[in-house]
């Protein structure tokens, strides 16, 4: 009996181990996911930092699954560079118009 403990023990350690690493796994591939898709992007300072809290955070599957096209992580990125910058009114269209038909990243 003594030894059917100890067994059922040691299968328990190990899937507990096994789901640990697994998790482990899944946060380091999306790290590297999200940090591919920053350089992708050439992100940099308080853009790239918005961008990788947010592919970071995001829920279920890694970033690398809901891409979003060039055009909408420009625009992701420049909202948030609005509103790091808190602009309003015709400065934040202004800065949009600069920051949307300058070169990507």
């Amino acid at each position: 009996m003594r030894i059917v403990k100890t067994a059922m023990a040691a299968v328990v350690l190990g899937l507990v181990a096994s789901v640990a690493a697994h998790a482990d796994n899944a946060q380091q591939n999306k790290m590297t996911t999200c940090n591919a898709q920053a350089g992708d992007q050439k992100l940099a300072g308080d853009a790239r930092k918005a961008f990788m809290k947010s592919c970071l955070s995001a829920a279920g599957a890694p970033a690398a699954t809901k891409a979003l096209t060039p055009q909408q992580q420009k625009m992701k990125s420049c909202n948030a560079d609005a509103k790091t910058k808190a602009l309003k009114g015709d400065e934040r269209k202004a800065f949009m118009k600069t920051c949307l038909s300058g070169p990507a990243g």
